[in-house]
């Protein structure tokens, strides 16, 4: 795109579209359109930004963000939705490039895009590459634990992180969704083809971003890389050509003191993936920010694609 690329952010307002806004401030290349703060509610007034706008970034609850879409009234307007929304909905691209070039594609060529949940973009980081090249079957029943800071929250548990006096149960780590009914399970089945959704043990704890994602797998049950020099091999294959994972060295979480933490990528918009282990059982993870290629970071590497420019102007890396 030759002229400057006209971007209207709804949901400004939110963690997300802070972020992203954030990003923009030092580009020349887009045009943020601005809504009066009193109006960032009114129906009418974000219709018509929306329709003025290139591309339009959705940072809204999930009925918002289907209000939202049902206000296009321009055909050439692309939608990037941050919610969960559309995730797993027919017609919109997944973002997340590095799964393979069909995704890829869609994501430069679509004009609705739906940005990963930070949760489920750790997971799919480790298990697609399994399922895709036939290592795991779809009916391996997966698990996968995750640690993350409670800015991923939203509003109301930063309010609560971050209060002068706190309860004290905010001092340790929190684990939650005991349900087994997350938002990310969809996109966590159906992304990498899995036949059930994974059994999903998410925790919080009092730091701001960043987050590990973990999924133990028996190594008997892998097919043809039923160790962890071949698991690795395999990953690093995959991910040979990507600017935004980087698969660490065999042993690397040794210089870590053997611990991974998760605000170890806070502020950086990759992500790392460690295969540990042993021969008979191993645990693969992901390490990276929420706010980055869990949320906003991941947002404007989709933004990238599609404007055509390099995919990590703007960016950390």
């Amino acid at each position: 795109m030759s002229d400057r690329v006209k971007i209207f952010i709804d949901g400004s307002e939110g963690t997300t579209g802070l972020r992203i806004h954030e990003r923009f401030e030092r580009r020349d290349d887009i045009r943020l359109l601005s809504i009066d703060p009193k109006l960032r509610k009114d129906r009418e007034e974000r219709r018509q930004l929306i329709n003025e706008s290139d591309i339009t970034f959705l940072c809204l609850p999930d009925d918002a963000a289907r209000e939202s879409v049902s206000l296009v009234e321009n055909d050439r307007v692309r939608i990037i939705d941050t919610s969960t929304a559309h995730r797993t909905q027919e017609g919109w691209a997944y973002g997340f490039p590095e799964l393979s070039g069909a995704h890829r594609e869609a994501i430069a060529m679509g004009s609705r895009v739906a940005v990963p949940g930070c949760y489920a973009t750790g997971f799919i980081s480790l298990v697609y590459p399994l399922t895709a090249k036939g290592a795991l079957a779809a009916d391996y029943p997966v698990s996968c634990f995750g640690l993350s800071g409670y800015s991923g929250g939203g509003k109301k548990m930063i309010a609560a992180y971050e209060a002068d006096e706190r309860p004290a149960e905010l001092e340790a780590p929190r684990e939650y969704a005991l349900s087994q009914s997350h938002k990310h399970l969809k996109e966590m089945k159906k992304i990498p083809g899995l036949l059930r959704e994974p059994l999903f043990s998410p925790i919080v704890s009092g730091y701001y971003s960043g987050m590990v994602v973990s999924v133990p797998l028996y190594t008997d049950l892998l097919g043809d890389v039923q160790d962890p020099e071949r698991i690795h091999a395999l990953f690093s294959e995959y991910y040979k050509d990507s600017l935004f994972v980087r698969v660490m060295p065999l042993a690397s979480e040794a210089e870590c003191g053997n611990m991974l933490a998760g605000n170890a990528c806070a502020g950086w918009d990759g992500l790392r993936i460690f295969v540990t282990g042993n021969r008979e059982r191993v645990v693969l993870s992901a390490q990276f920010d929420n706010l980055g290629k869990g949320a906003s970071g991941a947002a404007i590497q989709c933004l990238n694609l599609m404007m055509g420019c390099e995919e990590d102007k703007g960016l950390c890396l």
